[in-house]
């Protein structure tokens, strides 16, 4: 598989909003952990449908996020990948954030397993 080809389908599908193009790309099994959250590892979401559905409020509650500037890393040995990017958007009570932020992602048989995000504390 071509890791650094998929990132940037996956990188494309995110900007383009397109929850059937992001989940064509994970695995039945994935595993989805976000920033924020009361664990020390964030929220996680396990299985493709709870990680749809936090796709999807992510879009929701931020309706024009884009990654830009995206520079994608990856150990093929590891079958893992990294993506660095700068989230722009606003939210539905019109605030805007931009951010820098990575996703390193593990894949198995051409699919991702885990996608582990994380960004900076912009105060």
């Amino acid at each position: 598989m071509d890791i650094r080809s998929t990132l940037v389908a996956i990188c494309d599908a995110f900007n383009a909003h397109d929850l059937d193009r992001i989940m064509a790309l994970f695995s039945d099994d994935c595993v989805l952990e976000m920033p924020r959250g009361d664990k020390p590892w964030g929220s996680r979401s396990e299985g493709r449908q709870a990680v749809r559905e936090a796709l999807a409020a992510r879009f929701a509650g931020l309706p024009d996020v884009h990654y830009g500037n995206a520079e994608h890393f990856v150990d093929a040995a590891a079958n893992t990948g990294m993506s660095k990017w700068t989230l722009t958007g606003t939210t539905r009570e019109g605030v805007r954030k931009e951010v820098r932020g990575c996703d390193f992602y593990t894949f198995r048989d051409g699919k991702v397993i885990r996608k582990d995000s994380y960004w900076k504390i912009v105060e």
